[in-house]
């Protein structure tokens, strides 16, 4: 996607309206640090207007609203009263339930015994959810499609989500590793302009016929299943050696993880 000075790559929104918007913190979020991992760590790089591309950006722009937004009513990425957020199979969230439990809870949350939940939903708050995962990844979480299966309305993909492991995580000191999962989605949204047309590309051995899907930009999302195995992202987070919850400064946790890890504050 071309950029346009003083607007945000990957996501829409961000600054439309910004100043009659209820920001969480108090104005539009910034995306440098995060951008730049994205960047660095992809592995794919879609062609601009393709419908990965859309697809992508899509999930970024919803995700960025759901996360920095107080009101539904200011959230332009979704359908607010069709939306619903279903992980791994459990009872749907409404757009109301998931700005008030956050994106990370709606994730974790699971019906396993307390003894054997690493990450206790119940025992966290919005904020308290983003502070966590904060602290582990500081330079952000990034978040990729990696194939488009069908296109919209309901529209199927996989996806990867990764980030650097540099700072603590639920009394776990940080690798400096890479930590990463990938999932399965799907996306049903509500398309203002959609058209239909294939077409022939010739390349060197055969003609190869395409299926291009043209979307509206601003899809309304209605409803997201997202599928994945929890025990990929925290067999990252667990694996830095235990920490105490005095441990909190920088030079106390690298000495700790530089003991099995190496030190990861190190230039």
């Amino acid at each position: 996607m071309a950029s346009v000075p003083g607007r945000d790559k990957y996501r829409s929104f961000l600054h439309d309206d910004a100043d009659s918007v209820q920001w969480r913190h108090g104005g539009p979020p910034t995306y440098d640090a995060v951008n730049q991992l994205f960047e660095e760590g992809r592995t794919k790089e879609w062609p601009e207007g393709s419908l990965e591309e859309t697809v992508q950006n899509a999930i970024k722009t919803w995700e960025m609203e759901i996360s920095h937004k107080v009101r539904l009513q200011d959230i332009k990425s979704i359908n607010p009263e069709k939306f619903k957020l279903i992980v791994n199979g459990r009872e749907g969230l409404t757009g109301e339930e998931t700005l008030k439990l956050g994106t990370y809870n709606a994730l974790l949350k699971n019906s396993l015994p307390k003894e054997f939940q690493y990450y206790k939903v119940d025992e966290e708050t919005f904020e308290s959810s983003h502070e966590v995962f904060r602290s582990a990844f500081p330079r952000g979480f990034a978040w990729e499609v990696i194939s488009v299966y069908s296109g919209p309305p309901l529209i199927a993909f996989k996806f990867r989500h990764w980030g650097i492991f540099q700072g603590p995580f639920k009394g776990h000191a940080p690798t400096g590793e890479k930590v990463e999962f990938f999932g399965l989605g799907t996306l049903k949204v509500t398309c203002s302009s959609l058209l239909y047309f294939s077409l022939e590309k010739q390349n060197k051995r055969r003609k190869k016929p395409w299926i291009v899907f043209l979307v509206d930009e601003s899809l309304k999302v209605e409803d997201v299943e997202i599928y994945y195995d929890p025990g990929e992202l925290f067999a990252g987070l667990l694996k830095g050696p235990p920490i105490s919850e005095s441990q909190t400064g920088d030079e106390d946790i690298a000495q700790c993880s530089a003991k099995t890890h190496g030190c990861p504050f190190q230039k």
